[in-house]
């Protein structure tokens, strides 16, 4: 049995396998075949592979040096299904962002400095850049540290993610339909793009609080349905045509917040309901939540600026920082930051599934 060598790393509120391009086949095809092996899809318990059997821990990064000047790596993020044999570029992952400067630092594609590193990394998908800083004491990637983040147990080091050219990074436009608002099925929403296409709506227009638990909401068919709609109607509004099979956009609920926060949200990820909220994801609901007349614009608790806009999800809170320049005829983003975390959970060998064709489980 051939292995292939990979690293298994969380980053942030996700886990994927990490691995360098060089060790993958350069024909797309053959590399996503290989890959669906290795993570045992398609199976909704991935047994018989890396897979966790969720969307959040069925992702991969391909890291290679960058092949144009402004970064030091590429970073192509790749979603794989759990039950279907899909394999999506269509989006970014903020989450595992948060594990490539390490990453690309463990296995010598960038020179680590010392206390910390900077890591400039090319985001395949949309050719945005992101910077990526961590402690790296004596020029080795520090994992252990007191920061905190919603959805993970214990304490990590902080990895700060700054980002630039998000804006309408898969939709071209960081309002895709060119309005703060449309109607969709009835529903007002606010579609919007800044490093994830996202469909925001309050919860209380599809007759629910915004405050169910995830399981809750999973076990409804009928806000299923309605989300399908919803998101499959935008995605055509929104440029990206039938999305029927894609993972974008994202459908953000919002509802008045109850922890202290800025506003409560429920996300679904196209349709699973997310435990928590993704890092672009999060970053793009508070650049609409930013704009007047978007939305939950009027259900937000808006910080004051400059400060942190906290995002409250199903287990917790997600701080991030947007700055938008709305005195133009369109809005803009400045700027766009938020801290995570990362960690090395294996380092090694991985051994595929054998057989070229993805099959089906017993």
């Amino acid at each position: 049995m051939t292995g292939l060598r990979c690293m298994l790393m969380r980053g942030g509120t996700s886990k994927g396998a990490y691995f360098l391009a060089e060790d993958l086949p350069s024909d797309p095809a053959e590399r996503d075949d290989l890959l669906l092996r290795v993570m045992g899809t398609p199976d909704p318990r991935q047994i018989d592979g890396l897979g966790g059997a969720h969307p959040l821990t069925s992702k991969v990064a391909v890291v290679s040096r960058s092949s144009g000047s402004g970064a030091d790596v590429d970073y192509l993020f790749l979603q794989l299904g759990v039950d279907e044999p899909t394999v999506s570029d269509r989006q970014n992952c903020g989450n595992l962002l948060a594990g490539v400067g390490p990453f690309a630092v463990e296995r010598g594609l960038v020179t680590a400095g010392d206390p910390e590193t900077g890591v400039r990394v090319r985001m395949v998908n949309s050719g945005s850049i992101a910077t990526a800083t961590f402690p790296t004491p004596s020029g080795n990637v520090e994992y252990a540290g007191d920061t905190a983040i919603s959805g993970v147990p214990g304490t990590a080091a902080p990895v700060v993610l700054d980002f630039a050219g998000t804006e309408g990074s898969s939709c071209g436009a960081l309002l895709p339909t060119g309005r703060v608002r449309d109607v969709i099925d009835g529903v007002e929403v606010t579609c919007v793009d800044n490093g994830m296409p996202v469909v925001v709506a309050a919860a209380t227009a599809l007759g629910i609080t915004g405050h169910e638990t995830p399981a809750e909401l999973a076990a409804d068919d009928r806000i299923r349905d309605r989300i399908q709609s919803l998101r499959l109607q935008a995605g055509t509004l929104m440029g990206l045509g039938d999305v029927t099979g894609a993972s974008v956009p994202k459908t953000t609920l919002v509802a008045p917040p109850r922890e202290g926060g800025m506003i409560a949200t429920r996300t679904f990820i196209p349709l699973r309901v997310h435990a928590s909220i993704g890092v672009l994801g999060a970053v793009t609901v508070a650049t609409a939540l930013l704009m007047d007349g978007a939305v939950g614009h009027d259900l937000a608790e808006l910080p004051a600026p400059g400060s942190p806009m906290s995002i409250e999800h199903p287990t917790g809170r997600l701080d991030v920082m947007v700055e938008l320049d709305d005195t133009a005829a369109h809005p803009t983003v400045r700027r766009s930051s938020i801290v995570r975390t990362a960690r090395k959970l294996f380092d090694g060998t991985v051994f595929p599934r054998p057989g070229g064709t993805h099959g089906t489980p017993a």
